[in-house]
């Protein structure tokens, strides 16, 4: 299998300050290509949100600088030492960033969403209210919010309609920096060949539905990387004409 991969950030409309943070790339190792993607949102309204974001991206490209080749040199992958490893930077990165904040004397946060293809699995790791997607014939989404809104809909309190005008949709129950007790959520399972992987933080998908996000990034119409970056820019345009009010981020990858 072999990947092309393609992403763009925006500031938007009204921050004066890119919060969001994010990185992806193809990774050549023993076990053949890989990718890894990332993409953290700088919590709004707090200070240094960017700071916070560029700390969890730095912290787990050194995991894919330093780590993932002891781990692909021997020429085996699992869920469980993924899971670990993640794991525990997530929760180093969690106290380092509340302990800067603390010392500075204000909250400083950050969002998640992470994924690590290889030639046969998919390994993805989510904090907060940023999405992974897989868009095969459809469009699913392979992540849970861990938002107010998003718990009261999983409990039955609320529709999804109710949930996308709700004004607490932006209050997060899990946060790096910002939660003293993270918890993760982990998901897997196999790659799928001729398919398009997305993350993206909210502001990318909270005025643009997701059957427009499957009509401008299905795999029919990621064929190449200078078409990915095209169709990206162009949902990011889409969502600043309909005056969304956050940085706009995505990073997508494709599968052939």
């Amino acid at each position: 299998m072999d990947f092309i991969v393609s992403g763009a950030t925006d500031i938007g409309n009204v921050k004066k300050t890119n919060q969001d943070s994010y990185n992806v790339k193809v990774i050549s190792t023993p076990m053949g290509k890989m990718v890894f993607a990332i993409v953290c949102d700088g919590m709004g309204g707090l200070s240094m949100g960017e700071l916070a974001s560029a700390t969890v991206v730095h912290d787990f490209n050194q995991w894919v600088l330093n780590r993932l080749p002891m781990i692909t040199a021997e020429k085996k992958i699992s869920e469980r030492t993924i899971r670990e490893d993640w794991e525990n930077l997530i929760i180093a990165s969690n106290e380092k960033i509340s302990a800067f904040g603390k010392q500075q004397g204000f909250a400083i946060g950050t969002t998640l969403t992470a994924m690590l293809l290889t030639q046969d699995s998919l390994y993805i790791v989510n904090v907060g209210d940023t999405r992974a997607y897989q868009l095969t014939d459809k469009i699913v989404r392979l992540t849970d919010d861990q938002t107010l809104v998003a718990k009261e809909v999983r409990d039955g309190k609320i529709t999804e309609e109710e949930a996308e005008a709700d004004t607490r949709r932006a209050v997060l129950l899990q946060g790096i920096g910002v939660t003293p007790h993270l918890y993760p959520q982990f998901f897997s399972g196999s790659v799928v060949k001729d398919a398009v992987y997305m993350l993206c933080t909210d502001g990318f998908r909270h005025v643009v539905k997701e059957n427009e996000i499957f009509a401008a990034l299905n795999p029919t119409k990621m064929v190449n990387a200078a078409d990915m970056t095209a169709n990206i820019k162009g949902l990011i345009n889409l969502n600043k004409q309909r005056q969304e009010r956050d940085n706009i981020t995505c990073a997508a990858i494709r599968t052939f």
